[in-house]
């Protein structure tokens, strides 16, 4: 199974190439503005893709999935959209969360400690491919003032579970692959540092052969 991952296009995926696989995944931040008709727009875009299975969550910039969930669903009809939940796409387990630890009071925003840890541990442990907005703590986390804004809670949680690849974004300049044991860590923004969408998307064989 081919995956491709994008994440943090802010309503400039047009401008990016995408490749063919077996399943798209964007990672959150696919919003401008935040706004239904950016998601009518995004939706409007999916159909033009050939890729079997898409698959979708909300990041801190996309507050009407935050704030209407239901009307932003409706209008997600060329994708499966994740928000706490999984699905089983021949027989691998995707799971899907849009949490991160507070930034700035943006959307999806939860404190560290507790609060954010409730919704980790929601996650199950049988998953093969997560999806999360922000990083786990240390791994494609570092900002350019050298902080490490990733989760601690997060980290804990995918170190336990060890699904096979966890594909993140939010912080731009983290763009890129680690290993670590059995699991792939991807942080996939499509922004770079100076708010252009020019990385590529990541491509990742489930048989743990990366491209």
């Amino acid at each position: 199974m081919k995956l491709i991952a994008i994440a943090d296009t802010h309503g400039f995926h047009r401008s990016l190439e995408i490749p063919e696989g077996d399943v798209l995944i964007h990672a959150g931040d696919l919003t401008r503005h935040g706004t239904l008709d950016d998601v009518k727009e995004f939706n409007d875009f999916l159909s033009t893709l050939p890729h079997p299975h898409k698959i979708v969550i909300a990041g801190n910039h996309d507050f009407c999935f935050e704030k209407d969930q239901k009307a932003c669903e409706e209008l997600l009809t060329n994708c499966i959209y994740l928000q706490d939940l999984d699905v089983i796409i021949d027989g691998v387990k995707f799971y899907g969360s849009p949490w991160q630890p507070w930034f700035y009071d943006w959307a999806f925003n939860l404190q560290r400690g507790p609060e954010i840890r409730a919704k980790w541990e929601l996650i199950p442990e049988d998953t093969d491919v997560l999806i999360t907005h922000g990083p786990p703590y240390g791994i494609g986390d570092l900002t350019f003032q050298k902080d490490h804004a990733g989760c601690e809670d997060l980290l804990e949680i995918v170190m336990r579970i060890k699904p096979k690849v966890h594909i993140f974004g939010h912080i731009h300049e983290g763009y890129g692959i680690t290993t670590h044991e059995i699991t792939t860590f991807i942080n996939a923004s499509s922004y770079n540092h100076n708010s252009q969408t020019i990385n590529k998307p990541m491509v990742y064989e489930l048989e743990n052969q990366i491209q």
